[in-house]
């Protein structure tokens, strides 16, 4: 079973399947794909640079997903648009599924961004935001749907 994560526009996170990279197009719905790898060669991020008006917003998530998962710092990281994949690959390069300890892998490098990082990655994104308002008159129409802030959760134990 090829467990993937498909990070929708809206800023809803699912968990579903994919055996082959046509598959990732069809959850994509796009044929030009993309394919960036975190610092260590663990997690593949597939998103597509479309030019759909509703496609050409940044992916919060994925985009602070990427953030923890490599080298970029927070002015730097590429806004990932529209809907983004995360899966992995095997020896081969072929396309394989997160395992349950990389799912965990990925929820804690989430949380270590800093509120420095995620503010100044927020004023970026919203920058971009402001941008395509400007040059579209159907994205000043339908604004970027706010992701709600995060929220600490105490472990029990």
């Amino acid at each position: 079973m090829n467990t993937v994560l498909y990070l929708s526009t809206r800023g809803p996170v699912y968990e579903t399947r994919a055996y082959t990279k046509a598959d990732i197009t069809h959850l994509i719905e796009n044929h030009q794909l993309h394919c960036l790898t975190s610092a260590d060669r663990q997690f593949d991020f597939w998103f597509s640079p479309s030019t759909a008006a509703c496609q050409r917003r940044a992916n919060v998530r994925a985009t602070e997903l990427l953030l923890a998962t490599t080298s970029f710092n927070a002015k730097s990281v590429p806004l990932l648009p529209g809907s983004v994949v995360v899966a992995t690959h095997d020896a081969d390069g072929d396309l394989d599924g997160l395992s349950w300890e990389q799912l965990d892998r990925l929820v804690r490098r989430n949380r270590s961004l800093t509120d420095r990082e995620l503010r100044v990655l927020d004023r970026r994104i919203a920058r971009h935001d402001r941008r395509l308002a400007r040059h579209s008159p159907s994205a000043a129409a339908t604004p970027a749907p706010r992701v709600k802030p995060r929220v600490a959760v105490a472990a029990k134990g």
